[in-house]
């Protein structure tokens, strides 16, 4: 056996490895941050859709007939405010409104997080 069989890592093997692991360790890190970022942000959206489902709901439950223009307001979904804005437009045919809501996040300004289009039907007299 000889003497340099015995022998354990040198320093620049150990600083070399320490860099491989810093470097993976970084990369893991960054990769779990970009995760729970992209979580958070499928989390609004979802929410927002469901503001807007909501919203398109309430006017074919009441069967409301909107004036054709542009409605905003604010709901409140999963303990936080969301704003929502509503524009009504009309259709070729005059028993049907098409309504179009975008839902807007407290912190999102004027980016929409979630659109959704629906139609609602004049109610029979």
């Amino acid at each position: 056996m000889s003497p340099r069989s015995n022998r354990g890592f040198t320093l620049l093997e150990t600083l070399v490895a320490l860099a491989i692991l810093a470097i993976a360790l970084t990369a893991a890190f960054r990769a779990m941050g970009v995760t729970a970022q992209t979580s958070a942000e499928l989390r609004e959206r979802l929410i927002g859709d469901w503001v807007a489902e909501n919203r398109l709901a309430e006017l074919r439950a009441t069967q409301a007939w909107p004036p054709t223009g542009t409605t905003e307001g604010t709901a409140d979904q999963a303990g936080r405010s969301y704003r929502w804005r509503e524009e009504v437009k009309s259709t070729a045919n005059p028993l049907f409104r098409r309504v179009d809501v975008s839902v807007f996040a407290p912190e999102s300004g004027d980016h929409a997080i979630a659109r959704l289009s629906g139609y609602v039907a004049r109610p029979l007299q």
